[in-house]
């Protein structure tokens, strides 16, 4: 069953057109991957389902229904969550502190709960905390968790981040170039990770990744996008031998979005 769906989807900006036309589903469950050629339109279909920016033409839906025009912390608080291709952490904050912050969509205290410290205030302020420590745990970096993040090595740094978007309790999760400046041993744990987060968390996954052996790896479907518009979607083995495929990464790219 799909939970997200993406139908006729376009995003122009003046005269440019950074999504064409896009048809994309994501299932329960699944670890669906977005590749493509730098400039792609990669992270715009990313900034597109997160309200970031407004789409031109075309519907997106979540359980199967329309979340066009709604702020970004509304989606969040449907169940979307997602990391950024640039770590961007509360950098002076510790860890913890970090994933508090995604908690913060799931409170209930009013302002004047706060101001006043009700039991309320000061009883949510421990789950949250509670909660927070509990995920730092699972991340398995929960002994760094009084250090500023900007302290944390760069690896420990991705993975904060994905566990500040857990914090929202999400049922999809968008993650990218979760990767990006990894070494290998990394990149293995963070594929582990990945799947157990979908298993244990019980969230359906969109990653947007340059690494292909990390997303073949990983994937139950991909996506490729070049210029904007889809060329293949498919079982990953299927779409690694598409001749549109190799022929988009055999050569033309534009810079990275």
């Amino acid at each position: 069953m799909a939970i997200l769906e993406l139908h006729g989807v376009t995003k122009k900006f003046g005269g440019l057109t950074a999504v064409s036309n896009l048809d994309f589903s994501l299932e329960e469950g699944q670890i669906h991957s977005i590749i493509g050629p730098n400039g792609a339109g990669k992270t715009t279909v990313f900034n597109l389902i997160t309200g970031v920016y407004q789409v031109t033409d075309g519907n997106i839906m979540l359980d199967n229904h329309s979340i066009l025009n709604l702020k970004p912390h509304k989606i969040v608080k449907y169940g979307i969550a997602r990391t950024y291709q640039n770590i961007r952490l509360f950098k002076k904050a510790s860890p913890l502190e970090n994933v508090m912050t995604g908690y913060h969509c799931r409170t209930t205290c009013g302002m004047l709960n706060v101001l006043f410290q009700h039991r309320k205030m000061m009883e949510e302020e421990a789950k949250t905390r509670r909660k927070s420590k509990e995920i730092l745990d699972y991340l398995k970096i929960d002994s760094l968790s009084d250090d500023a993040a900007q302290n944390l090595p760069y690896g420990h740094q991705r993975i904060l981040e994905i566990g500040r978007a857990l914090a929202t309790q999400p049922k999809i999760l968008l993650l990218d170039e979760p990767a990006a400046g990894m070494n290998g041993e990394e990149k293995k744990e963070l594929i582990k990770l990945i799947k157990n987060i979908r298993d244990d968390f019980d969230v359906s996954v969109v990653l947007v990744e340059h690494d292909m052996e990390l997303v073949m790896n990983i994937s139950d479907k991909v996506t490729v996008l070049n210029y904007g518009a889809k060329i293949a979607s498919g079982d990953p083995s299927d779409v690694q031998q598409d001749e549109q495929v190799i022929e988009a990464y055999l050569g033309r790219g534009d810079s990275d979005e």
